[in-house]
């Protein structure tokens, strides 16, 4: 008996959301396209992501190459770090990932036990393709990233993208001039990504390109109160803690004052993305009664990172599934990108008022530094100014080189100076949506059967500001002039940025069920009465339930419906 999953995805193949890529020569797993109704639907998840992030954070988008210099993924630690623990299966040869056998045994956390352990692991787990004991595998690690060169030759090397981040941090300086030099601020990115996953068979919750939704917002690391905290200081979730995951108990709701001020999530921008985060999900239609905020183990939090938090949904088929990820990466990115890069990648924050300081400065003696660094002197001399000296002497780098002074060849002199801010390094808060796993659990969780008139109805209850068709439009019939009116209906809410669809093929109720299937949220038929008292027939896919509208108030009814400045229950009672 198939599962939802299945249901789901025949839908989605069938009436144009999602495909099998290049399935005419017999595609491969991890790649899909989206078909006429998933790209569309794709495209009002992308934008209600911006309109969350762009217009109302004022976070400003850009877009950055897929294919990168093999320099920043050096400075990333995608080149060294960025890998899977692999194993191959010694009898069919099939690949996989070995934390994923391991954990199909039983063990927990299986991503965060070395290569050795889950070797260990393994030797008893039955090899998901021919069905064979593992046995004695080698576990060895394998880097995802997708390697290309750039130009002719193999002279450069490049990769793929592994996540939309790194452009923005390697854009980090002109950012930071476009947004005057002052913390916070932010940027995003929307696009594609690249991993090359070792056995993706979750259709597509795992694929080799991927879609991703990123803000990188950089703030001072003294100053982690959010400016608009109250926003979201009330707004409740469910958040499964540290606590409540090593004492295997329920999640727990607390609203995001309760959680910082309890010292569960860690300052006040974490908590502010997460109720934003969730208040997002539920607009595009992701049931919250399925939603939870799972906060990362110390064993499997990145060394580096403060705090971190997974939005996951629950399906039916794959469980929880990680969809969102929300983290404190304090100022390791910048830090990384400015040790490979020699900028400093810092912001000057001013004080509130100056301040007086006594500090040391070296006077280099030029009349015995001269003859002994000769050519050097002068640059010896600059940056001896800027050195600490030390109990025998001081140490600069010049030209590349790290050069000793000794103490006899400087003075030190004290003076007062008035200091009026500091360089620091910004931390970085990172939001992380994959839009791929975000569109599939939205499709799980809209998707209904009922029987209605002894027939099954299939129906995709989508939000109706994310339903690739967003009103179908029927003539009852095609004469007396009704097909004319549907059509010039038809016409109006296109003109209105309404993606409205006409068709007049079948008996009326087939047409209903239809456009039930792939989510459009109301229909307008027009009928004889129309041409009689000008109104027409306006439905819901939901309920089913009708109205009759005014021609002339149609058009503002359906974008009040869309925008959800209205529902159909206040049409009703009207």
């Amino acid at each position: 008996m198939s599962d939802i999953y299945d249901k789901v995805i025949e839908l989605a193949k069938r009436r144009g959301f999602v495909w099998p890529s290049a399935e005419l020569y017999g595609s491969v797993a991890g790649f899909i396209d989206y078909g006429p109704l998933g790209a569309m639907m794709k495209r009002r998840i992308e934008n209600i992501w911006r309109h969350y992030y762009v217009i109302r954070e004022g976070y400003y988008e850009i877009e950055c190459p897929t294919v990168g210099t093999e320099s920043i993924y050096l400075a990333s630690g995608h080149v060294k770090g960025f890998a899977d623990k692999m194993c191959q299966c010694p009898h069919c040869n099939e690949y996989f990932r070995a934390d994923h056998l391991a954990e199909a045994c039983g063990i927990e956390n299986g991503a965060v036990l070395s290569k050795e352990e889950l070797a260990a692991a393994i030797i008893d787990a039955a090899c998901p393709s021919c069905g064979e004991t593992f046995g004695q595998t080698e576990v060895f690690d394998f880097n995802l990233m997708f390697q290309t060169n750039i130009g002719p030759g193999s002279q450069r090397k490049g990769y793929l993208r592994p996540e939309t981040a790194q452009g923005i941090f390697t854009d980090f300086s002109r950012l930071l001039r476009f947004y005057r030099q002052k913390l916070p601020f932010g940027a995003v990115q929307i696009g594609k990504s690249y991993r090359n996953e070792i056995s993706p068979r979750q259709g597509m919750i795992r694929l080799r390109e991927f879609t991703q939704a990123e803000a990188e917002i950089f703030v001072n690391p003294q100053e982690k109160t959010h400016p608009a905290f109250a926003r979201y200081a009330d707004y409740p979730v469910d958040l499964w803690a540290i606590e409540q995951q090593q004492n295997n108990t329920a999640a727990i709701t607390r609203t995001m004052r309760q959680a910082v001020d309890e010292g569960i999530i860690a300052n006040e921008y974490i908590a502010y993305y997460l109720a934003l985060t969730h208040e997002l999900l539920t607009s595009i239609g992701i049931d919250p009664k399925r939603t939870r905020f799972r906060q990362h183990l110390p064993d499997e939090r990145a060394h580096y990172a403060i705090d971190c938090w997974d939005a996951e949904v629950y399906s039916e088929r794959f469980g929880w599934v990680e969809i969102v990820g929300i983290a404190d990466r304090t100022d390791y990115d910048l830090r990384a990108h400015a040790a490979e890069s020699g900028d400093s990648m810092t912001v000057f924050v001013p004080f509130d008022e100056a301040r007086k300081e006594t500090r040391k400065r070296i006077v280099a003696n030029m009349g015995v530094l001269g003859p002994k660094y000769r050519g050097k002197a002068a640059k010896i001399a600059a940056a001896l100014a800027e050195a600490m000296p030390g109990p025998d002497g001081a140490e600069v780098v010049v030209d590349g080189e790290t050069i000793f002074v000794p103490g006899d060849l400087y003075t030190v002199t004290e003076e007062e100076v008035e200091v009026r801010g500091a360089e620091v390094m910004p931390h970085v808060i990172e939001p992380s949506y994959g839009i791929d796993r975000m569109i599939y659990s939205v499709l799980e969780h809209a998707y209904d059967e009922e029987e209605v008139d002894g027939e099954v109805r299939k129906v995709l209850r989508l939000a109706p500001c994310i339903a690739p068709v967003q009103v179908a439009v029927f003539p009852l019939v095609n004469k007396d002039g009704l097909d004319t009116i549907a059509r010039e209906i038809t016409v109006d809410l296109q003109d209105a940025g309404v993606l409205a669809d006409y068709d007049d093929n079948g008996a009326i109720g087939r047409r209903y069920r239809r456009q039930d299937e792939v989510g459009t949220p109301f229909a307008v038929t027009v009928d004889t009465e129309t041409k009689e008292a000008g109104t027409v027939t306006l439905r819901d896919r939901d309920s089913m339930t009708q109205v009759r509208v005014m021609i002339d108030d149609l058009v503002p009814t359906i974008l009040a419906l869309i925008r959800g400045r209205t529902t159909f229950a206040d049409l009703k009672s009207e």
